[in-house]
């Protein structure tokens, strides 16, 4: 594995059980991914776009092949390796922010820290220099309920950044917003990716989005290609 990949997969395929038989959803896919570089992951849905973002994100296991990411071989981890190392080295951007409604955007934000077992002063200064980075400074305080849209998807980011993992995975982060809004999410993801050199990988339908990211690629019928 290269010094400069944080991820590296070898034929990696991944099939599920259907009523009546077994579908293949992921076709030996080959790939690296370079530390501090920005992907984007196109494809018409039920592609295998998702199915990918999970097996990068150790929330699924692969079912033939091998993932490495930063030289850990991924299949030879327990399920609480795979858990420890997926809240110390990967971050998270979903569809829907999945913030919870009876906390500030503040506390929101902090909660990876919290669940690290940080203490609250440490998890809430983290998470006030994260808010600044995404440029909601002027939120902290403020119930989720009462955010834009656009700023909910800002406040997810910043969550998922708190720790400065090795890794960003998004998963149509803008695709739950109008085009300005999406467009400013773009621009966000962006400036962090160059700002923190953390490595970004964003699932997208969005072509405007994907034109942003360092590289692209597309995958068919669970087989991946060069854009």
């Amino acid at each position: 594995m290269s010094k400069d990949s944080l991820y590296r997969l070898v034929a990696v395929s991944k099939d599920f059980a259907g009523p009546s038989e077994t579908v293949r959803v992921l076709r030996k896919v080959d790939m690296t991914i370079d530390r501090g570089e920005s992907l984007a992951v196109l494809g018409a849905s039920g592609s295998g776009k998702t199915t990918l973002l999970h097996l990068l994100g150790t929330l699924d296991t692969a079912s033939a092949g091998e993932i490495y990411l930063n030289g850990i071989n991924l299949n030879s981890l327990g399920d609480r390796q795979r858990a420890e190392l997926r809240n110390r080295e990967i971050g998270f951007v979903f569809q829907f922010h999945h913030l919870l409604p009876e906390f500030s955007t503040l506390e929101n934000v902090a909660m990876p820290a919290f669940i690290a077992g940080r203490g609250r002063s440490e998890g809430l200064k983290l998470a006030e220099e994260a808010l600044d980075l995404v440029g909601l400074s002027h939120r902290l305080e403020y119930k989720v309920t009462t955010l834009s849209g656009g700023e909910r998807q800002r406040a997810a980011i910043a969550r998922a950044i708190l720790l400065r993992p090795k890794v960003l995975l998004a998963d149509e982060p803008t695709g739950n917003l109008d085009e300005e809004s999406g467009a400013r999410i773009g621009e966000l993801l962006v400036s962090l990716n160059n700002e923190l050199g953390m490595t970004f990988v964003v699932v997208t339908h969005n072509p405007n989005l994907a034109e942003m990211m360092h590289r692209r690629v597309e995958l068919r019928s669970g087989e991946l290609y060069a854009r």
